[in-house]
């Protein structure tokens, strides 16, 4: 195969540049040669490499044509490829014709085609890189006025993003066989997972058992309206599959999470402390208007700081930054994922976002949000828990209860959103309904309707794409802002 190599004039002087730049002409020839004695091996690299991510330009150009002629259903080969390279001076170079033969002549087996496909992208990258870095440091050795260091330093993120997401292949067609083969593979792992689960756990029973726990690639909206609860059962979520969190070898023989996830949290509204402090109001059960003040006496001071230490380590990671367009927050997911594995996406809120672009309208802008919310969700397949807000005329009518016409801008929100769930707490409202004193029939009914919604709420599912609608009943304590499996005889009511 070394032969093969020196067919290339000049090769043997460039020793230099050799060093400076990673590539390979020998699999740059051998899968060129694959591909021009069968052409059923463009199927196999087409997902993996472009003409772009050859080093040699004859290379690319050889590759281009090909690519080309199957496309059309036409054969390449180097006879029909000759006649599109006949005054190519690359080409002549090279030895003209007789150079396209001794490829096909020394062509490994299809079988490897990917292999070398892959590694011809890999220095394809590696080179974009170096590149990348030379073009930062020339940047930044030069000072120009308008051209500060911080905006050097996004145009350089921003770049190095796009060249990350070169890696992901496009998924094209798959056949019902594959397809199906993963529905099984999926329902196997279900099946023997404790609880009986397709998805991640919650950690909270009831709401597993009507989801199924979290599914990847789902776009989930968590909506209601201000003091129902939304970032508190966020939060609480979040924290039950962080610290469940456990890597293993998964059915599928890779290796990952097989218990709980890696979470990462987009927090538009509150500052990473805020929200942190709320999930250690939970862990330690210290009210958090008393971590707020720091009014904590000693045994609650000694649990906040050992559940601070406990939890130290646990994989939920948070980003504050607020107004985050959609294509920045896909690229951070994307770069978590790729430094830190990412099982599970919170976004708090929906409407904090902002469009890529600007639009004439807000309907088209939350439209395009939600678009690209589900499409981080099938990209990275994970879940993807997005809250948003409720309008108010959920406040003007005798049942409060949220339903989806009161998602704002709910058109777009519904149709992208495989489930779409509302959290009402009842206790909010009757605490607001207290009678006067004096009037002991209407105080005594009031204590009673309180004494059965004290510390409880509901999730209503008002959508599940892949399941029933319906209601669940979670206990929720206000001083700890945590929500739990509520202890009952009854079953919960489905619809």
């Amino acid at each position: 195969m070394s032969g093969l190599r020196a067919i290339i004039p000049g090769q043997e002087d460039q020793d230099d540049e050799k060093q400076a730049v990673p590539f390979s002409l020998e699999a740059e020839q051998q899968l060129l040669g694959a591909l021009l004695t069968n052409n059923d091996v463009f199927d196999r690299v087409s997902q993996v490499i472009k003409s772009e991510h050859f080093y040699h330009p004859v290379h690319a150009r050889i590759f281009e044509i090909c690519a080309e002629r199957i496309r059309k259903n036409a054969l390449a080969s180097p006879v029909t490829i000759k006649a599109f390279m006949e005054n190519d001076e690359g080409l002549k170079e090279l030895g003209g014709a007789p150079y396209l033969a001794r490829l096909a002549a020394a062509a490994i087996s299809a079988y490897a085609a990917r292999d070398y496909a892959q590694m011809i992208r890999e220095f394809a990258l590696r080179r974009e890189l170096i590149g990348l870095g030379q073009d930062i440091s020339a940047r930044a050795a030069s000072v120009e006025v308008g051209d500060d260091a911080e905006e050097q330093i996004k145009a350089a993120e921003q770049t190095l993003y796009k060249l990350g997401e070169q890696g992901v292949a496009e998924r094209g067609f798959q056949s019902f066989l594959k397809a199906v083969t993963g529905a099984v593979q999926a329902a196997n792992a279900a099946y023997q997972r404790d609880g009986k689960l397709s998805g991640i756990s919650t950690g909270l029973v009831d709401l597993d058992g009507k989801m199924g726990g979290l599914n990847n690639s789902d776009l989930i909206i968590l909506a209601g309206r201000p003091s129902m609860g939304k970032t508190s059962l966020a939060t609480n979520i979040a924290f039950n599959i962080a610290k469940a969190h456990k890597t293993g070898e998964r059915p599928d023989g890779t290796q990952g999470s097989i218990e709980g996830g890696v979470v990462g949290f987009f927090s538009l509204e509150m500052s990473a402390e805020q929200l942190a402090a709320r999930i250690l109001s939970e862990a330690a059960e210290v009210p958090s208007e008393r971590i707020r003040s720091g009014n904590m006496d000693e045994s609650e001071f000694r649990r906040f700081v050992e559940a601070a230490h406990a939890l130290q380590n646990c994989p939920l990671y948070i980003d504050d930054t607020p107004a985050l367009p959609i294509n920045q927050l896909a690229a951070r997911a994307r770069k978590l994922k790729r430094t830190h594995g990412l099982d599970v996406l919170m976004v708090d809120y929906l409407q904090l976002l902002k469009a890529a672009s600007a639009k004439d309208s807000r309907v088209n802008e939350v439209s395009e949000i939600t678009q690209g919310l589900k499409a981080v969700a099938k990209e990275l397949n994970i879940p993807v828990i997005a809250l948003s807000q409720l309008s108010r005329q959920v406040e003007n009518r005798e049942d409060k209860r949220p339903q989806l016409s009161d998602l704002r801008e709910s058109g777009s929100i519904e149709q992208d959103a495989d489930i779409v769930m509302f959290v009402f707490r009842e206790e909010y409202y009757k605490e607001r309904e207290k009678p006067s004193d004096a009037d002991l029939d209407a105080m005594a009914k009031w204590q009673q309707i309180m004494e059965q919604v004290h510390g409880k709420a509901e999730v209503i599912l008002g959508k599940q794409r892949h399941g029933p609608i319906g209601t669940v009943e979670l206990s929720f304590e206000g001083q700890f802002t945590r929500f739990g499996n509520l202890a009952k005889d009854r079953q919960t009511q489905w619809d």
